[in-house]
């Protein structure tokens, strides 16, 4: 079965592409094939229609804190809700989830799922800075209608041949780099430090030096291609194609959970490999 990272954009352009790592796992190495990049939202949605069998890490949230649903009254089954929220407009959801925020006290205006807090991540509900509300609202039901099997919020009936599963890669850079950063879209962020973080990231995948025990295979060229996006999109698309692979597992992971805890909330979903 192919792997799959995607580095997700709610609204993908030519400067800020969908940027997909496509690869294999063979004997604890997770070979790179290539990067694919898509520029409108229609090409991702054509990719993901095609036919083929994969286990994919994508950076985007795919659900939303029950605090929240909870309280604003929304379907309280995870298919519901996300049929309820890809329903509502950008507009509407941004209105909505700054409403919920000016009712709560300093300090607790966001709502957070369990998952966030352990692996740093940013609130699914956050609509700036960045839009993980929006990027929830195009990329999952684009999934969903694609056909696509998310286990832990889907029944398992044992027959899906393309698996998708929530990827942070901030989460496994963050393993080998701590606090240092490695990417920015602000050209004038893009300083040789950032270079240098990209290349020690880089340097760690490929050895193994991370709890996934996982080594990462490129080319020189494929190598020289990540350390060059400034921007870390590409980077953020072998992370998550790394978690894909433990998900994918010889270590005791695959089918039906691919490594998600059997007690994660079928609601909120859960982010791989934390």
């Amino acid at each position: 079965m192919n792997l799959v990272g995607c580095d997700f954009s709610s609204r993908p352009t030519r400067k800020k592409p969908i940027v997909l790592a496509l690869g294999s796992l063979s004997k604890g190495c997770v070979q790179l094939s290539k990067l694919e990049r898509f520029e409108s939202p229609e090409a991702f949605v054509a990719w993901l229609a095609e036919p083929g069998e994969w286990v994919g890490a994508f950076d985007l949230p795919f659900g939303l804190p029950r605090e929240l649903v909870t309280q604003l009254g929304w379907p309280l089954d995870w298919e519901g809700c996300i049929r309820h929220y890809a329903s509502l407009s950008r507009e509407g959801i941004r209105t909505t989830f700054k409403a919920f925020c000016d009712a709560r006290p300093a300090g607790q205006k966001f709502s957070h799922r369990a998952t966030d807090i352990p692996a740093r991540s940013s609130p699914s509900m956050k609509w700036v800075n960045p839009p993980v509300a929006y990027m929830l609202h195009a990329g999952v039901p684009a999934l969903l209608k694609a056909g696509v099997h998310l286990p832990g919020l889907q029944p398992h009936d044992g027959t899906a041949t393309r698996i998708a599963l929530e990827g942070y890669p901030g989460l496994l850079a963050r393993e080998v780099l701590c606090n240092t950063s490695y990417k920015s879209d602000d050209k004038a962020k893009q300083t040789p430090q950032r270079l240098i973080a990209r290349k020690d990231l880089i340097t760690a995948l490929e050895h193994g030096q991370t709890r996934l025990a996982l080594r990462l295979k490129l080319t020189h060229a494929q190598r020289d291609t990540l350390i060059a996006d400034a921007s870390g999109d590409a980077l953020d698309a072998v992370l998550c194609l790394m978690q894909a692979a433990w998900a994918r597992g010889q270590h005791g992971q695959g089918a039906p959970l691919y490594g998600l805890p059997v007690e994660m909330d079928p609601l909120e979903g859960w982010i791989i490999t934390l």
